[in-house]
């Protein structure tokens, strides 16, 4: 068996009363496309959270390439390799598309060497591989909205990350415009980047993940392949009702 990458082990979360997350557990290898589905309100966003350090957690550990990292905060977990794009983009929008990733560049990746030729150069790469190089003086605030989703994907890539988690990249795009990202995640993939998606789409994330994890009121229902998942009556209970 191959070591696992991420490593959740009884993680739970409260807020207040509310329990947002009960003892949920899970594993995920080096290069797996790894799926995490669930109804508005199942504990996806409060998991991916906890992963990256926007929240901690209560109970439990989680374990990044060999190191528990459940007590650092988000900025050393981004340098040890995690990094996410949001459901709602928000650039530094009177910057230029390129300037938008110098900034993560510098301050995480370089830690403000000041090597500016390699910083743009780099930025110009990431730009390349997600289709905006063509936009990269364009200021931030002009961008369209699957540009913005772009620009979100290139910000979080600006961190080099081991781990790129995407919640819910392809919220509001066409079905042309989800291919066109569906695309730029396979490559980051292939690249040796692991890949967790959270994502509505249900026929996007079938179709991309190798493995998916259903979590339904802050509990795992299911787990395995898309096919099993799509079968599974659980499933269908917590996205349609009984």
């Amino acid at each position: 068996m191959e070591k696992p990458l991420l490593t959740v082990r009884g993680v739970s979360k409260h807020f207040g009363g509310f329990a947002a997350l009960t003892e949920v557990s899970l594993e995920i290898v080096p290069g797996e496309r790894f799926g995490l589905i669930g109804p508005n309100g199942s504990g996806k966003t409060t998991l991916i959270n906890c992963v990256s350090g926007a929240l901690r957690n209560e109970t439990g550990s989680i374990v990044f390439d060999g190191e528990e990292i459940a007590r650092l905060p988000a900025y050393q977990r981004t340098r040890r390799g995690i990094a996410r794009s949001f459901q709602i983009p928000r650039p530094f929008s009177s910057m230029s598309v390129r300037e938008n990733l110098e900034v993560p560049l510098e301050y995480v990746v370089h830690r403000r060497s000041l090597h500016t030729s390699d910083t743009r150069a780099e930025a110009m790469e990431i730009l390349t591989v997600v289709g905006l190089m063509d936009k990269a003086d364009t200021i931030a605030s002009r961008l369209t909205q699957v540009e913005l989703r772009k620009l979100e994907l290139a910000r979080a890539m600006a961190a080099r990350p081991r781990l790129l988690i995407c919640d819910e990249t392809m919220a509001g795009l066409s079905s042309t415009e989800v291919e066109e990202v569906l695309g730029i995640l396979h490559t980051l993939n292939t690249s040796g980047i692991t890949i967790i998606m959270i994502e509505h789409i249900m026929h996007a994330v079938m179709r991309f993940s190798q493995r998916v994890v259903c979590l339904d009121a802050g509990r795992i229902i299911c787990e395995g392949p898309p096919a099993e998942i799509v079968r599974n009556t659980d499933v269908q209970k917590a996205y349609l009702g009984a």
